[in-house]
């Protein structure tokens, strides 16, 4: 295995059946804790934009030369679209001083908002999907992650201000 299959893979997990896709971003849920948890938003910041550009290596040698420019075992781009989404969660926990696991409705949100427009594809993630090369292969779960992130603002803002939970 290369190193460019060991990061596109996400150490294997991308091989898992079925749903690969789906691992990939649970795989998120317990870094994104982790980078949390040793470093705050600022850690999780810089991790997600240095998972972005590897991805868009690796996505580039796992597919130089194939037919196939989106291999269904390439999960890096939905661990960092799943790792963005839950920025909405970690930068007000951290600038607040908040137990992000108190924010749990979030990460539950966060993940089927993410799964759900990483499958759906609205506007732009289907526009960034249909992007052949490295670039479609990560901006689409780089977009859905961003769309999740605002949705689980909107959600808080909804839950918080209008129900006042």
């Amino acid at each position: 295995m290369t190193l460019a299959q060991l990061l596109g893979t996400c150490c294997g997990v991308g091989h898992i059946r079925p749903a690969p896709g789906t691992w990939g971003s649970l795989v998120a849920l317990p870094l994104t804790y982790a980078l949390h948890m040793v470093g705050g938003f600022p850690l999780l910041a810089v991790v997600t934009v240095i998972a972005i550009i590897i991805g868009l290596w690796a996505a580039t040698e796992m597919t130089r030369g194939q037919e196939d420019l989106d291999p269904s075992e390439f999960v890096l781009d939905e661990l960092a679209g799943q790792m963005l989404a839950l920025w909405a969660i970690s930068l007000p926990a951290w600038l607040h001083g908040l137990d992000i696991t108190d924010l749990w409705p979030g990460w539950v949100a966060g993940f089927l908002l993410f799964r759900l427009f990483d499958i759906w594809k609205p506007g732009p993630v289907g526009w960034a999907d249909r992007k052949k090369g490295p670039f479609g292969v990560m901006m689409d779960d780089v977009i859905a992650g961003g769309m999740a992130g605002i949705g689980i603002a909107l959600l808080a803002g909804f839950s918080h201000g209008v129900l006042g939970l």
